[in-house]
């Protein structure tokens, strides 16, 4: 070490005294991290790394706090994220009628000039049959038309207004890729699902030019303070990849980021024209858009997860409907995914039923018989449902099995509007995240936020417990057999991640060489006697050796 300090000169700044979780297996004991030029010049002991200390070393003391390799976030929406924070954002408040419809009223009141009410983060729990009405919304937004995204993504809520101006009545017919819901009389009831959302969404006013360079700061300054330095943003448009291009191009984007670009379901083959000029354009400093993100199916909340057998009814029979495929499994497989490989992109699966996990890893297998071996890092995200003959498909194929833990828990949306549906045997096949680790799939860490948060430790809490944090002693571990250890839930946010984002051999671990994307935790998350995971906080968040985020408690 001594060789070392004299060759390279003191660090700039040293760690000492951490549980630095170096995410390397099986890693010797390490206390002492050192940085130098934005990298890391030396892991070690306390004593290894003193001859590093200079004159303007800064040397942190962590007295046992933990030191782990920077957070990354695999299936991620920062502009959608950013525009929540930014317009009515129903996110963290109680899934409760009632405080959604005052935070609208009192957001209304507040912006009279504003032509469309706009935001969303309602829960489907909130309102029977997961459906708030029109009549609601027009009792707090009476004089303009307002659009309220669900918290998942997949639906919005819409006024009379909205409705009137965006023509849709009794008379118009449910879209392919979605319905809408309906009163008695065939009138639209105020909830459009899916792909109906657009007939209403098609008609909000585009925001002003430089508003998704601001929702995307945004979104990065609360990402950052979660310890996540790296991501995928898995939906991103044209007007999303200029507003980063500008963000990198004057030095404000501090965040890796890997542009997955939307595959718009209504269209073919000739969108590899934009996508190849996204990647031209947008791959620079720490933005690459190489990833193309394939939306296979909805959600089963409202039943447009796509399932191999019927969903249920009230009663438990089976219905005649199975859920919808956004891309048909033989166009996906024979056209679309083997032509994005070609072409050099990273295929990125939404897939929550069991139907589209399967048509997903069919698909991986054609483009792997059509163009051959290669390093492709596919991974399907969401996998609420998988048949169990699927599970070691994922490791026979190469494709990362990205998860969101805080959704493999008990709660009123679990309870009230999918267990029900899905019947007994494929509600115990949800979220298999040790299944699928026990088969030797690699487990890929992502929060999905806006749709839940981008909490990384509630996240790694729930992988390992499978019971929300505000759950905690009130509800029993959903399905405790597919719990998975704290290493592992860990690894899926910094190595499972990397390897998915494509930075594995620069991040994802805490070894000399490697970028100094570092976060620091309030506690020694390892020490089951210091408190719950998901309370832990993050002190600090490095990029390349830089605080990006700080609390003053450490005093940084």
């Amino acid at each position: 070490m001594t060789a070392l300090a004299a060759a390279s000169g003191p660090a700039d700044l040293l760690f000492v005294r951490g549980a630095v979780r170096t995410m390397v297996p099986a890693p010797p004991a390490v206390s002492a991290v050192a940085v130098r030029a934005g990298r890391i010049a030396a892991v070690g002991s306390d004593a290894d790394l003193r001859p590093l200390v200079g004159p303007r070393t800064r040397v942190l003391d962590l007295a046992g706090r933990t030191l782990l390799p920077g957070f990354q976030d695999a299936h991620v929406h920062p502009p959608l994220g950013g525009q929540a924070l930014l317009t009515c954002d129903l996110h963290d408040l109680p899934s409760d009628r009632e405080a959604y419809l005052a935070a609208i009223a009192a957001y209304a009141a507040a912006r009279p000039g504003e032509p469309w009410i706009t935001g969303g983060g309602w829960a489907m729990p909130a309102f029977p049959g997961g459906t708030p009405s029109c009549a609601d919304l027009d009792a707090v937004v009476p004089d303009r038309p307002a659009f309220l995204e669900n918290r998942d993504g997949h639906g919005a809520w819409v006024n009379s207004r909205a409705l009137a101006l965006a023509g849709v009545t009794a008379a118009t017919a449910d879209p392919p890729d979605g319905r809408i819901e309906r009163d008695a009389d065939g009138s639209p009831q105020g909830t459009l699902h899916e792909g109906a959302a657009a007939l209403v969404g098609r008609h909000v006013p585009p925001p002003a030019a430089d508003f998704w360079e601001a929702a995307i700061l945004a979104a990065q300054a609360r990402l950052h303070g979660y310890g996540i330095t790296a991501l995928t943003d898995a939906w991103v448009e044209p007007h999303h990849v200029a507003a980063y291009r500008a963000l990198v191009e004057r030095g404000a984007l501090t965040m890796r980021t890997t542009l997955a670009l939307w595959w718009d379901r209504a269209g073919g083959l000739e969108q590899l024209g934009w996508f190849e000029e996204a990647r031209r354009t947008a791959t620079r400093g720490r933005l690459r858009a190489s990833t193309v993100k394939l939306m296979l199916d909805g959600v089963l909340e409202n039943g447009t997860g796509a399932l191999l057998e019927p969903y249920l009814d009230a009663e438990g029979r089976p219905t005649e409907t199975a859920g919808i495929d956004f891309i048909h499994p033989r166009r996906l497989a024979g056209e679309i995914a083997p032509a994005l490989d070609a072409a050099g992109f990273q295929l990125h699966f939404h897939a929550i039923g069991d139907r589209a996990v399967r048509s997903a890893l069919d698909a991986v297998a054609a483009v792997r018989r059509a163009n051959g071996p290669a390093d492709r890092r596919p991974h399907v995200a969401h996998l609420q449902v998988v048949d169990p003959a699927d599970v070691p498909r994922f490791a026979a194929l190469g494709v990362g099995a990205t998860i969101q833990p805080l959704w493999a828990a008990w709660e009123a949306q679990m309870r009230d509007l999918t267990v029900p549906f899905l019947g007994p045997e494929r509600s115990a096949r949800q979220y298999p995240f040790r299944s699928l680790q026990r088969a030797g799939a690699r487990l890929v860490g992502g929060s999905d936020w806006s749709v839940s948060t981008p909490n990384v430790l509630e996240e790694v809490e729930v992988a390992v417990n499978r019971v929300v944090p505000e759950s905690r002693g009130l509800e029993a571990p959903f399905l405790p057999a597919e719990r998975i250890d704290l290493a592992a839930a860990l690894a899926a946010f910094t190595t499972g991640a990397a390897w998915a984002n494509g930075l594995e051999r620069e991040t994802g671990t805490i070894e000399a060489g490697r970028l100094a994307d570092l976060v620091v935790l309030d506690r020694d998350v390892f020490d089951r006697g210091a408190g719950e995971i998901g309370d832990a906080r993050v002190l600090l968040t490095l990029s390349e050796g830089v605080a990006v985020h700080a609390d003053p408690a450490l005093g940084w």
